[in-house]
């Protein structure tokens, strides 16, 4: 099969940035299996009065997708503090490489991967993929457990088996996986479908009030409990017509990524509430 890559794709493939291995780095990132065809190691080195990463390497046996991932990873990560580093997701990784063919996506993934085990290692922290590594195994052609699949469908919002073999290659192999899969995607998909949601305001005209209402219901339903994961937080402070007023609280406060969080906050209301909606962020007394 030939697969469509962008430009930025093949740059970082054939000339990618950061190969090699840090000496004495302060935390390394192991994932993936050369045994299941995609493996990664990733060093950083950190400077400690700023918690900053100065630097990042990366050894990778995969594919071109999972050369150039690796390389823009490493890209993106330097000069960011360990919790900004944290906040890139496998979706930024693809999209900062203008996008990947849809059947690549793992290697995203495991650049992800890799990142949360080299800080985790540098903290001192038990690393959540050896967690994974010791749960139950779903697809034994790639040795990914049910617990890897779960945090990937819930992570992503995927919605089917083609999504699963794409973001994490399980039920890519022989298929005797694929219908323990497809359960754990109905499980989630009735999970996701019993939390209330809040209801679209699409081409209607709001009154003042119903626009509160709305802005209130997708703050509590939708963009709280995404802060909340990363021990975050928001306090809505005043709704002036399209003007909301927010203070962020917890690990948002003060984080060097807040403006990037006040605008996924923006957009979130923009998208179902009002088009016109402006989100400022109030600073603490």
């Amino acid at each position: 099969m030939v697969w469509n890559y962008t430009e930025l794709v093949k740059q970082h493939f054939f000339e990618p940035k950061n190969v090699g291995k840090i000496d004495n780095a302060d935390g390394t990132g192991d994932v993936g299996s050369i045994a299941c065809g995609d493996a990664l190691s990733l060093t950083i080195k950190v400077d400690k009065e700023t918690n900053t990463i100065i630097d990042a390497k990366f050894k990778t046996f995969g594919c071109g997708s999972a050369i150039a991932s690796s390389s823009m990873l490493t890209e993106m990560v330097k000069g960011k503090s360990l919790d900004e580093a944290l906040k890139i997701t496998n979706k930024d990784i693809a999209d900062a490489l203008g996008g990947l063919p849809p059947e690549k996506m793992h290697c995203s993934v495991m650049g992800r991967e890799a990142l949360e085990a080299a800080i985790a290692d540098y903290r001192g922290e038990k690393i959540s993929h050896e967690e994974e590594d010791e749960g139950r195994i779903i697809c034994n052609c790639f040795g990914i457990t049910e617990q890897k699949i779960r945090k990937v469908i819930e992570e992503d919002h995927l919605t089917t088996l083609e999504d699963v073999t794409n973001y994490t290659k399980a039920g890519g192999g022989c298929g005797a996986c694929i219908d323990e899969i497809e359960t754990i995607l109905e499980e989630y998909q009735n999970q996701t479908e019993s939390k209330p949601k809040p209801k679209v305001a699409k081409g209607k005209k709001l009154t003042n009030l119903e626009r509160i209402s709305l802005i209130q219901e997708v703050i509590d339903n939708e963009i709280r409990p995404e802060l909340e994961k990363d021990n975050g937080g928001l306090d809505l402070i005043d709704i002036d017509g399209t003007r909301v007023a927010i203070r962020m609280v917890g690990q948002c406060a003060g984080c060097r990524a807040a403006g990037f969080t006040s605008a996924w906050i923006q957009d979130k209301l923009r998208e179902v509430v009002d088009s016109d909606i402006i989100v400022d962020v109030v600073e603490e007394d």
